[in-house]
């Protein structure tokens, strides 16, 4: 069987569903489009001329006509994944399509946030991590997946809180968070990664964060997590899918919290483990540091790992 996986992966995640697929035998290959770059100096110029001049981003189109230039040497494919289509234009899903006998595509961000309603008719199945636009699109609901070998801390965490995340709307969230945590006397280490972090004398009373422009390595974020005790997860806005930092925990044994009250919904939601925040972060105190991890069953465990999620998506078993 060939697979392919078509993403912007700023992150590095989708390329574990293609290392997944491998595993299990199958001729699986990943086009990155957020891997593109420009072939000279010259034509990373005459871009730039382009998007001040035009408006226009001569980037998207050339990452575009790579897709096709890269499946035209793969060849004909049981099955692609287009993992946040919206980043792609129709003409080229139309073109896409023809090189596969399955056509489908994972939504990772909210159609709020990222409206991808004029692709739906293009594929034969959608996949989406948001319960809301499951329901009233009849998508088929999955989460985001735990990606991580099972692992157990062998030392005691530096910190009592940690967060990693991009310079975006959580800043403020996370600045009542760390004012918190200062109250309670309680160690934390925050990192913000993003082209905006100039930006970052604008937020008020962010506490000790640590903004930079150099992510962590996604190889080298499990090993940042196991420094803290408790990991934060926040939303995005108009956005209620959960985060891949659930899994990470998850596969960690980190005590996790958040302010996204849906997944309280979920079976692996355990309130030993995480803690939901009240908006005025009123049951946010020093007992949740205190108590230990509590271990999911096994059943519970497995239904979210990465094993799991390949075999549903790309029908498997």
């Amino acid at each position: 069987m060939k697979i392919c996986v078509i993403s912007f992966d700023f992150w590095n995640y989708d390329a574990h569903i293609v290392e997944e697929l491998r595993r299990k035998g199958v001729d699986a290959h990943h086009i990155n489009i957020g891997a593109y770059r420009h072939g000279s100096f010259s034509a990373r110029i005459k871009n730039t001329i382009s998007k001040i001049l035009l408006k226009r981003n001569l980037k998207n189109k050339l990452r575009q006509e790579m897709i096709l230039e890269k499946l035209n040497k793969l060849g004909p494919q049981d099955q692609i994944l287009v993992i946040n289509p919206e980043l792609i234009d129709r003409e080229f899903h139309v073109q896409i399509k023809k090189f596969t006998k399955r056509y489908i595509a994972y939504l990772y961000d909210s159609l709020a946030r990222c409206p991808a309603q004029h692709l739906f008719d293009l594929f034969d199945n959608v996949f989406s991590f948001d319960k809301a636009d499951a329901a009233k699109n009849s998508f088929q609901l999955i989460t985001n997946y735990n990606y991580l070998p099972e692992l157990k801390q062998t030392q005691p965490a530096e910190y009592d809180l940690i967060y990693l995340g991009s310079f975006d709307n959580r800043i403020g969230p996370l600045a009542k968070i760390i004012a918190k945590i200062e109250e309670l006397n309680l160690s934390y280490s925050c990192v913000v990664v993003g082209k905006k972090t100039w930006t970052k004398k604008l937020v008020q009373n962010a506490g000790e964060i640590t903004f930079t422009r150099k992510r962590i390595k996604h190889n080298d974020i499990p090993r940042y997590y196991s420094e803290g005790k408790v990991l934060v997860d926040l939303m995005r806005d108009n956005q209620t899918g959960l985060s891949f930092r659930f899994f990470e925990a998850m596969a960690l044994k980190k005590k996790i919290i958040t302010n996204n009250p849906t997944v309280k919904e979920y079976d692996f939601y355990r309130p030993e483990n995480i803690l939901v925040l009240n908006d005025d972060l009123s049951n946010l105190d020093r007992s949740f540091f205190e108590s230990d991890y509590q271990e999911l069953p096994v059943d519970v465990y497995e239904k979210y790992r990465i094993k799991h999620w390949v075999e549903t998506v790309f029908e498997l078993k």
